[in-house]
C-alpha cells in the first residue's frame, strides 16, 4: 500500500515496485530461483528444490513480523530464511539457502526492483516523449519570446522548445535502455565471494541462476563494488535534472505576467486556499519538489561506494532506504511532467501578444547582421545600439526609430529594415532542428517496436 507522501512526490506503481513486499518477494524469488539452479547443476536433489520453491509464495509469510526481527538481526534475509526454513519438513528443510549468504538474496532482490523500475520509467518518458512530439509539431510555427537570463532574446517558435524538451526526454530514455542492458546483474558470491560452498561448480551455479531470473551474469561478486549501484543512482538523478528543466521552463511560462501555458483543468486542481482566482502549476511544481528529492539520494548513493574489504559495515545498509528513494522521486517527477504536457494549454495569442509588447527591439540582432555586410559587425552593433536606447528612450517601436536613423537608413531601404525586423524570417534553422528532433523519435519508435 503507498504511503500518502507517494501521491506527491511518486506514482503507486513505483511506490509497490520498491514496497517491502516487493523486496521480499525478490528474496523468495532468489531462493526459488538458487534452489532450481542447485538442483540443475545436481548439487541439490530436484525433489528438494521443487518444495523449496513450492513455499516460497509471499502469501505465507508476515511481513511485518519479518522486518521487526531484521532490525534485530541486521538484515531481512535471516529472519526470512529462517521462516522459509521453518516452513518446510523432511530433507529438503536442509537445503534451503544453500551456498548463498544474506547479501546474495537481498542484491538480487534489488535487482529485479531495479528491473521493474526501469521499466516504469522507460514508459514515463515514452509518454512525456510522445506528448513533446505533437506540442513540437502543432506549434512549429507558433513564434514566441526566446529569453536567456530570463530576459527577451530573440524570437523562437514554441515547436522548438517542444522539440528540445523531446530532444532532452529521448536523451534520457536511451541512457535508461543502455543501464537496463549493462548494469543488471544476479548476486551469488557465498560468505566471501568466493563461492566456496558450492566446491567447484559455484560459477555453473551462478550461471544458471542468472538464467532463472533472467537477469545478467556479472563477471565476479560484486558485493561491496557498487558502480553498479552509483551508475543507477547518477543516470536516475540526471533524469530527474532533466525533468526539473521542463518543470522549470512551464511554471516559468505559466507565471500570470507570462500567460503563455497553462496545465489542464480539472475539478479542484490548480486552486489557491485564499485566492479564488488563481489556477496554479500543479504538475510542475510537484515534478519539481519529486526532482530536488531525488537529485538529494545521489550524492548519498555515490558516497556508498566506499566500502570495506568483502562485506560493508553501513554502507550496503544504506542502499535500502536510499536507492528506493531515489527511484521513488525520480517516477514522480516524471510522471508529473507528463501529465502536466499532456493536458497543456497553450496560447498562442498570448505568445505574439509577448512578443509585440519588445516593441521589436527582439529583432535588434537581426537588424544589425543586416547592416554588418555594409559597415562590418562591430560598426552595426554600436548603431544599433544606438538605435534601440533612442526607441527606448521615445517610446517608439525599433523599426520606427531605424527609419529613422540616417546610418541605417543610408544603407538600407525601408523594405529591407521591414524584412530584417520580420521575426517569422529570422529562425535560423528551426524547421530542420524540429525535424531532426522528431526524426530522432520515430526511429526510437520503430527500434522499440523492432526489439518487442
Amino acid at each position: 500500500m503507498p504511503e500518502p507522501i507517494d501521491f506527491l512526490f511518486s506514482t503507486p506503481e513505483m511506490a509497490a515496485a520498491f514496497s517491502a513486499a516487493a523486496h521480499m518477494q525478490g528474496m523468495l524469488a532468489f531462493e526459488a530461483a538458487l534452489a532450481r539452479s542447485e538442483a540443475r547443476a545436481g548439487i541439490i536433489p530436484t525433489e528438494a528444490a521443487a518444495t523449496i520453491a513450492a513455499h516460497c509464495r509471499i502469501e505465507a509469510f508476515d511481513i511485518e513480523t519479518l522486518y521487526r526481527e531484521a532490525a534485530v538481526a541486521g538484515t531481512p534475509a535471516i529472519p526470512l530464511v529462517r521462516m522459509l526454513t521453518a516452513q518446510i519438513t523432511g530433507e529438503a528443510q536442509k537445503y534451503v539457502h544453500w551456498g548463498a549468504t544474506s547479501q546474495d538474496a537481498i542484491d538480487t532482490a534489488m535487482m529485479l526492483q531495479i528491473r521493474h523500475g526501469l521499466d516504469l520509467l522507460d514508459a514515463g518518458l515514452m509518454d512525456i516523449c510522445s506528448a513533446s512530439a505533437q506540442l513540437a509539431e502543432r506549434h512549429r510555427h507558433t513564434l514566441m519570446v526566446g529569453r536567456t537570463l530570463l530576459q527577451p532574446a530573440l524570437p523562437i517558435t514554441f515547436g522548438l522548445k517542444a522539440a528540445r524538451w523531446l530532444s532532452l526526454a529521448l536523451r534520457q530514455l536511451r541512457s535508461l535502455r543502455a543501464l537496463r542492458a549493462d548494469t543488471l546483474a544476479v548476486q551469488l558470491g557465498g560468505a566471501a565471494g568466493t563461492l566456496a560452498s558450492l566446491g567447484k561448480q559455484g560459477l555453473q551455479v551462478v550461471a544458471l541462476l542468472a538464467e532463472e531470473l533472467e537477469l545478467p551474469n556479472p563477471d565476479l561478486p560484486w558485493h561491496t563494488e557498487r558502480d553498479r549501484v552509483a551508475r543507477i543512482a547518477t543516470t536516475l538523478g540526471i533524469i530527474a535534472g532533466a525533468m526539473a528543466k521542463i518543470a522549470e521552463d512551464l511554471v516559468l511560462m505559466a507565471q500570470g505576467e507570462v500567460g503563455e501555458v497553462a496545465e489542464g483543468k480539472a475539478p479542484g486542481k490548480g486552486g489557491s486556499s485564499a485566492m479564488p482566482h488563481k489556477h496554479n502549476p500543479v504538475d510542475a511544481t510537484a515534478a519539481l519538489a519529486a526532482a530536488r528529492l531525488a537529485l538529494g539520494e545521489v550524492p548519498v548513493l555515490l558516497t556508498l561506494m566506499v566500502q570495506e574489504h568483502e562485506r560493508a559495515v553501513g554502507g550496503w545498509q544504506a542502499e535500502w532506504v536510499a536507492l528506493p528513494d531515489l527511484f521513488r522521486y525520480a517516477a514522480g517527477a516524471v510522471a508529473r511532467v507528463g501529465a502536466a504536457l499532456a493536458g497543456l494549454q497553450v496560447d498562442a495569442a498570448r505568445m505574439q501578444e509577448n512578443f509585440a509588447s519588445t516593441g521589436g527591439l527582439i529583432m535588434s540582432e537581426s537588424l544589425t547582421m543586416a547592416l554588418a555586410p555594409h559597415v562590418g559587425r562591430p560598426e552595426a552593433q554600436r548603431i544599433v545600439n544606438a538605435t534601440c536606447e533612442h526607441a527606448i528612450r521615445s517610446g517608439i517601436p525599433l523599426q520606427q526609430a531605424a527609419l529613422a536613423e540616417p546610418r541605417v537608413r543610408t544603407v538600407l531601404t525601408a523594405a529591407a529594415i521591414e524584412q530584417a525586423l520580420d521575426p517569422a524570417a529570422y529562425i535560423g534553422s528551426t524547421e530542420a532542428l524540429i525535424d531532426r528532433s522528431l526524426n530522432a523519435y520515430q526511429e526510437e519508435l520503430q527500434g522499440s517496436r523492432g526489439n518487442s
